[in-house]
């Protein structure tokens, strides 16, 4: 999917409207806001940067939380603008209206490698509608617009889509560049063998996932809550109450049948960790065993990691990879006591430094960060959602609307 970037344009002069991905935790601290986590807003630095050295006017504009069209001051992007202020060493302007006079006037006054940040899109019912007259009211505002936000490129709405059409190009930042690099064009044709590591909880959420990479991979490991159904299946054990749902089973069998068909070795977990008591929400479990091999799950009880011989398992197949995707936790990592498989295997992909290892975004992220290993795979990608409908094969409307190469 070649779309243009904005190293295709000369820039020198033009107000550029770019979409980047500020969507960053904020929390309150010592009567003030601070932003708990900036690598979102890190990771687009290059693309700005870039801009700002090319002579841009850079005007930048995101969401932040669900303010469902209302101005609500805990989630404005003002914080943000003055955080981007010490990253970038230079100051930014910000706007508090989205559109209209005050952002016009603001970007009247700006110099070639200014930069400007708009209030949240968000406050503005139209912008989750996509409404053209709010996407044209955008567009009023720039000469180029660049796509920089990939976490968002799967909505279809004003800022990511619909201001697009409205404007002489529209292009894609040095972030999305990437995302679309490593999460489309490098598993288009993978350097074998091409193993993929899927976790998180429901079949149901994954199967198009599978189901698009079973054509591509040489190995697919499941692990996470959906990995019951898998064993069930075919291990023929009892997996007592872990998460599992009698109308997931024809879906897992139909991933089985077709990994059978296609020559792809399909592992899953043969150990794990249980409990008999669990709740998510305040991060407890009861107490713990470690089931064997072969062993069924006892009643009553739930599994929420994978045992050692698991990690053995899986380790030895990453190990032999060429090219490594994952995509989902192998269990319930939020909590201590049930993280060692999901961080086990973070390790192993990390040790596998002659291979493209890809973190397709969600809760691996999180997961490869809080392992300490998050410098030592190829590329970590940034979007959630973008990412799954992405390795499933779908188009995502912030990327389609962008100009061809």
């Amino acid at each position: 999917m070649p779309k243009k970037t904005i190293r295709d344009l000369d820039l020198t002069g033009k107000r550029v409207l770019v979409r980047v991905d500020f969507n960053v935790p904020l929390d309150q601290k010592d009567g003030g806001v601070v932003i708990t986590d900036d690598t979102r807003i890190k990771e687009t630095l290059p693309t700005l940067k870039y801009l700002i050295a090319a002579g841009a006017k850079v005007i930048l504009c995101s969401h932040l939380g669900r303010p469902k069209g209302k101005r609500s001051e805990k989630e404005s992007l003002r914080p943000v603008a003055d955080h981007l202020h010490s990253l970038l060493g230079q100051s930014v302007a910000f706007s508090h209206d989205t559109i209209g006079e005050v952002p016009e006037k603001i970007i009247a006054h700006m110099k070639n490698g200014d930069v400007a940040l708009l209030e949240n899109v968000r406050f503005q019912a139209e912008e989750e509608a996509n409404d053209p007259a709010f996407a044209q009211a955008l567009a009023k505002l720039c000469d180029v617009y660049v796509n920089d936000a990939f976490g968002s490129a799967h909505r279809a709405h004003a800022s990511t889509e619909g201001v697009a059409h409205h404007v002489g190009a529209a292009v894609s930042g040095l972030l999305m560049e990437k995302e679309l690099q490593y999460l489309h064009d490098e598993l288009e044709v993978p350097a074998r063998p091409f193993v993929v590591i899927l976790g998180g909880a429901k079949v149901n959420d994954k199967i198009a996932v599978i189901d698009r990479l079973l054509e591509k991979a040489d190995t697919i490991i499941i692990g996470g809550g959906m990995a019951f159904t898998f064993r069930k299946l075919m291990q023929g054990i009892g997996i007592g109450r872990s998460l599992y749902k009698p109308e997931w089973e024809p879906i897992a069998q139909a991933a089985i049948d077709k990994a059978k068909a296609r020559g792809v070795k399909l592992l899953v977990p043969i150990d794990g960790l249980v409990s008999d008591k669990f709740d998510f929400d305040a991060k407890t479990i009861g107490a713990t065993q470690m089931i064997p091999p072969g062993e069924s799950i006892p009643e009553g009880w739930e599994g929420l990691d994978i045992g050692p011989e698991s990690v053995k398992l899986f380790s030895e197949e990453i190990a032999k990879a060429k090219t490594v995707l994952w995509n989902g936790p192998m269990g319930v990592f939020e909590i201590k006591a049930t993280a060692k498989g999901t961080f086990d295997i973070a390790e192993a992909i990390a040790a596998n430094q002659g291979a493209k290892t890809i973190i397709g975004g969600g809760d691996s992220v999180k997961a490869v960060k809080r392992a300490g290993v998050a410098d030592k795979v190829t590329f970590i990608s940034t979007g959630g959602g973008a990412s799954l409908e992405l390795l499933e094969g779908k188009t995502l409307p912030g990327v389609a609307a962008l100009n061809d190469k």
